[in-house]
């Protein structure tokens, strides 16, 4: 079974950069779909950005030209740059993998978060 560590969030001011990253002990890293999540008390958990084993990646209109989500394959590792962060971004971001079993399903693990706090 997979399991997620984030790591990298915190208080910033508006403006600045935070990045995330997150690590999988799982064997199954390298062949799934990842992505960033995030979450405000409230409020429904939304897609920030999605990468795919192979690379290809998609962002949520409201981070699109501001943060650049990356994999490592090797260190089972994958990344969130934040740029020119706006108080709106605070929220808890999770760590998403996703395990295809089979066409168009698929199990979800998910990381514990990491909180982001963007204010001045």
């Amino acid at each position: 079974q997979e399991h997620l560590v984030e790591s990298g969030g915190g208080l910033v001011q508006p403006g600045g950069s935070l990045r995330l990253s997150c690590t999988d002990s799982g064997r199954i890293f390298r062949i799934n779909d990842m992505g960033w999540y995030r979450q405000v008390r409230g409020k429904e958990r939304e897609v920030v950005a999605r990468i795919t084993s192979g690379g290809s990646t998609n962002y949520a209109d409201s981070v699109k030209g501001r943060f650049t989500i990356s994999r490592d394959n090797a260190k089972s590792t994958v990344h969130l740059q934040m740029n020119s962060l706006k108080p709106e971004d605070t929220a808890v971001y999770y760590c998403n993998l996703r395990s295809s079993t089979g066409w168009s399903r698929y199990d979800d693990y998910w990381g514990q978060g990491t909180p982001v706090t963007v204010s001045s």
